[in-house]
């Protein structure tokens, strides 16, 4: 029997090696539970930075942002606390719940002020390492001609005040340059991402075409009253999605990728006229809670935004999209990939192949341009966003290598 000469064993030892690492690297990434998108009193949002905080850290979110409109929670704020039921109640649970911490007075009508934790104060309340983080955020808010032109950045590190502009393209590709310059001269990694395009039927495909840097939207989002279905004249968020990312693809842009969140304002009343907490969130697979590495995960597109779907596994070799569900009792799964053909990339958003069942895969064939998946299941959403919805998750879309 003739021996391996050294140098062979040498490199079989060191591709074994290799590959164990990447395997060890692979198992020490984890799932983290995040919103990228909620808001308080510091804007439009009826309740305390503190009970918001505690709902999502209690619901077992691992992330959480406050991004309200056009303010980062620093400075004095005083609130003054609308005259209904609702909001007095809340007062009053505030009140019992933070005690001694919370800072108030009344006005000459007996009106309640309230002294609005800034995210300094409010932070060290709630965040533990590797447990629960709290990412600065803004919802910086433009408009063009009544429409309104949404944009969250996550991890801001200074203000972007509103600037204005002479279309819905030159404000929002303001936005996104305004924050590659920010995180250029920070150093700090932070994205923008598009919310609501069809909030007031404010943002069309045609517009996110044009843009330069678009790497996140909203595919779904919780407010009731942002048509994330479209009507028969406009187009679904998802219709939307492989519309841009099919002409996104052909200018050689990168992918473009799709969240979900709640879009909260609404704490005290919780139904389908409300905009309320817990409707949408992504799951992101990331070495460590941290602001880095979850937008360094995220930019990878190792994520998947769901509205209670919980996967098992996504795999993707670089040919073949795998997914697999982490299944309730009961329940019926629907797998669905979708993509555009290069051979017709007006036709954007075919669906490619369909599978009940808890796990799916799709090869990408060469004229794929892309391919995407959805799971639908058949378990109702609780508070859904539209009466009748069913638990769903969006996996990101992937190229051939």
């Amino acid at each position: 029997m003739k021996c391996l000469p050294l140098i062979f064993v040498l490199i079989i030892l060191s591709f074994v090696s290799c590959k164990l690492t990447e395997k060890a690297e692979e198992s020490s990434k984890q799932w983290y539970k995040g919103n990228l998108h909620t808001h308080s009193y510091w804007s439009d949002g009826d309740d305390y930075p503190e009970m918001i905080m505690d709902w999502y850290k209690s619901h077992d979110y691992d992330f959480v942002v406050l991004s309200d409109h056009n303010t980062l929670a620093e400075g004095e704020k005083w609130k003054l606390i609308p005259k209904s039921p609702s909001h007095e109640i809340g007062f009053q649970k505030y009140l019992d719940k933070y005690g001694d911490g919370v800072a108030y007075r009344e006005d000459s009508a007996a009106r309640i002020e309230v002294k609005l934790k800034t995210l300094a104060e409010y932070a060290p309340m709630f965040e533990e390492k590797d447990e629960f983080l709290i990412i600065q955020s803004q919802e910086l808010s433009e408009s063009f001609e009544k429409k309104p032109l949404h944009m969250n950045v996550t991890n801001i590190q200074k203000l972007i005040p509103a600037e204005g502009g002479n279309s819905v393209v030159e404000i929002l590709q303001n936005g996104l340059d305004r924050v590659k310059a920010q995180r250029d001269s920070t150093g700090v990694p932070m994205f923008l991402h598009i919310n609501h395009p069809n909030f007031i039927w404010a943002i069309t495909p045609e517009d996110m075409i044009e843009l330069n840097g678009e790497r996140f939207f909203e595919v779904y989002n919780g407010h009731p009253q942002v048509n994330n279905y479209g009507d028969s004249l406009r187009p679904s968020m998802e219709v939307l999605w492989d519309k841009v990312q099919a002409a996104y693809l052909q200018a050689n842009k990168p992918l473009l990728y799709g969240l979900a969140v709640d879009d909260a304002h609404n704490y005290h009343v919780f139904d389908q006229n409300s905009s309320n907490p817990g409707r949408g969130w992504v799951m992101v697979l990331a070495d460590e809670l941290t602001p880095s590495s979850l937008i360094e995960a995220m930019e990878n597109g190792d994520f998947y935004s769901t509205t209670g779907v919980i996967l098992n596994e996504i795999d993707f070799d670089g040919e073949t999209l795998s997914v697999a569900v982490k299944p309730d009792k009961d329940i019926t799964y629907t797998i669905q990939f979708f993509g555009t053909k290069k051979t017709n990339p007006e036709k954007s958003g075919i669906l490619l192949k369909e599978m009940e069942g808890e796990a799916a895969a799709y090869t990408l064939e060469n004229e794929d341009m892309y391919v995407r998946a959805k799971i639908i299941s058949s378990k109702p959403k609780e508070n859904p966003y539209q009466l009748g919805d069913t638990e769903t998750a969006w996996i990101q879309p992937v190229i051939a290598n």
